[in-house]
């Protein structure tokens, strides 16, 4: 990951730690995911609880990096949000 943005300069990463609120933010989602894609082949398929839940997880697998990489954006974005990096003068 880049240490800053190129396109507006945003610094990333404040603080050593800064990305442990999107490491929680990924593990909900992960968990939202792996409930959805059970429920889906769980209505067509009827197995049981523990097969669908080896599917599911096993489906989710390829979706890891793009799903951490949208959280560690969104944990950036909402940062923003309430507590935004204001450029200083120099001088």
């Amino acid at each position: 990951m880049h240490e800053r943005c190129p396109v507006c300069g945003l610094k990333f990463e404040r603080e050593q730690g800064y990305f442990l609120g999107a490491m929680y933010l990924s593990y909900a989602l992960a968990l939202v995911t792996i409930v959805v894609l059970a429920l889906i082949l769980w209505m067509a398929t009827r197995w049981s609880l523990q097969k669908i839940t080896i599917w599911a997880i096993l489906l989710f697998l390829p979706l890891t990096p793009a799903l951490t990489l949208f959280s560690r954006v969104l944990w950036i974005y909402l940062d923003w949000a309430i507590d935004p990096e204001v450029p200083r003068p120099q001088g």
